[in-house]
């Protein structure tokens, strides 16, 4: 097959070493292949190469362990060691700015560098997310300064990143793949590697701009979904009906071919996809006359998640007679979503601003985020306990809802908090019986919608 070596052993190279290569190229080396990681920040490759891992991501540390100092996984700051490669993937990050303006440096910095060491033969995979048409437009004219041409000397695919933080190495190992290549035969050769590679399925599409599109859409519709539940949970609390209990009776009815699916409310959105990738189609979509409104619509309820959680926090406070500059509210949970340690874009921000300018006396503690993040983020230190961050609290604001949390002993906590003390479920949509229980204690509770 062109662009794909007959032989079993494949050597490939991964260009970015953030979060998503990682999880790529430690998979891809658990798997049997050869990688080459490479990345420009020195001391992320230090790190990888010393067996260390500074992402949170289950199972990723201890992965990246074990390969360390074996021949299935270097990692360098020299992007010429990707010219052994038989596959190269890209991986870089594609951030945006205010309403979608792609900010491509690191994308035309790889592509460029990527250009020098470019062989006959080789097929390039790209996992970054563009706008469409941006791996056509600007990403193959800046590899043919290479000389090659695209197609004939070398292959090349858009292969969307689509992993879920958390959950990410398994999902890699099961999820299906959606290729879409330069020609038939870049296709070809990208879904025979991942089928080579992981044993997944792949779905093949008519084009790289269908290819890009596919993980646009899906961020879309996941965010749009994710406002429709966080303004269905606004409503339910208006007549006091536990949004959750609606959610489940209405996610039981099919639709087309599968079944409706109410994704569930929450403190806000936040991570490096969801947060910018609508943002991107719209841009695209408006540079192309279409002004499109679904999106500005989603994202502003989403946006608006953080200040409205401030707002039960405050509510609850006033209850017992507290006002925001006399209380203590001890946060519990600093990332975006449950069970990472992602700070990138994180909804628990905006709600610790809210308190801090309201006069609150705020304590935080995430046992998964990095503290020295936590400080640049928030502009306090965590506590180093669960026990320093709640002693004496008024409110137990659960933000994020990680494993380590579902231990908590609520009655010894009872112990340490103040004497009219609230829980704010912000993500850990807590059973009825955990509910009663903590009602049980002395404590009050309020949720998203309930």
């Amino acid at each position: 097959m062109r662009f794909l070596p007959a032989q079993e052993n494949i050597t490939a190279g991964v260009i970015g070493l953030g979060y998503v290569g990682s999880c790529i190229a430690a998979t891809l080396a658990d798997r049997g292949v050869d990688v080459i990681g490479v990345d420009t920040d020195a001391s992320l490759v230090e790190e990888l190469s010393g067996g260390h891992c500074r992402f949170s991501e289950s199972g990723l540390p201890e992965l990246v362990s074990r390969l360390a100092g074996t021949t299935s996984f270097t990692a360098t700051t020299e992007c010429a060691a990707v010219a052994s490669a038989d596959v190269v993937i890209v991986t870089v990050g594609t951030p945006v700015r205010d309403q979608g303006v792609l900010m491509d440096l690191q994308l035309r910095s790889a592509c460029e560098e990527l250009s020098k060491h470019l062989r006959p033969g080789q097929l390039l995979i790209f996992k970054s997310t563009v706008p469409p048409g941006m791996t056509r437009e600007l990403v193959v004219p800046l590899l043919e300064r290479s000389g090659l041409t695209c197609g004939a000397d070398f292959g090349l695919a858009f292969c969307p990143e689509r992993l879920s933080e958390g959950n990410a190495l398994n999902e890699l190992r099961t999820f299906p793949i959606v290729v879409g290549g330069w020609c038939a035969d870049s296709t070809e050769a990208a879904a025979a590697f991942w089928q080579r590679a992981l044993g997944v399925e792949v779905i093949r599409c008519a084009s790289l701009e269908t290819a890009e599109m596919v993980k646009l859409a899906d961020n879309w519709w996941i965010d749009h979904n994710i406002a429709m539940a966080n303004e269905l949970a606004q409503v339910c609390a208006t007549v006091d009906v536990d949004v959750l209990d609606v959610i489940s009776a209405a996610n039981s009815i099919k639709k087309g071919s599968g079944s409706v699916n109410i994704l569930l409310p929450s403190v806000g959105v936040g991570g490096s996809c969801l947060t910018k990738d609508p943002w991107m189609l719209w841009r695209s979509a408006g540079e192309r006359g279409l002004d499109l409104l679904t999106i500005p619509a989603a994202r502003q309820v989403n946006d608006g998640m953080p200040r409205y959680t401030f707002r039960l926090i405050v509510e609850e406070l006033a209850k017992v007679g507290r006002a925001p500059e006399e209380a203590k509210v001890a946060v519990l949970g600093l990332a975006f979503k449950n069970n990472t340690g992602d700070l990138r874009a994180t909804p628990t921000q905006p709600v610790v601003a809210a308190l801090r300018e309201a006069g609150a006396q705020v304590a935080l503690f995430d046992p998964l985020v990095d503290d020295d993040e936590a400080e640049k983020t928030f502009g306090l230190r965590p506590c180093a306990s669960v026990e320093e961050a709640v002693r004496d609290a008024d409110c137990l604001a659960v933000l994020a809802w990680h494993r380590p949390f579902q231990s908590l002993d609520f009655a010894r906590i009872r112990g340490q908090v103040a004497a009219s003390c609230a829980v704010i479920d912000g993500r850990a949509y807590y059973p009825r019986e955990t509910i009663a229980r903590l009602r049980e204690l002395g404590f009050a509770y309020r949720g998203i919608g309930r």
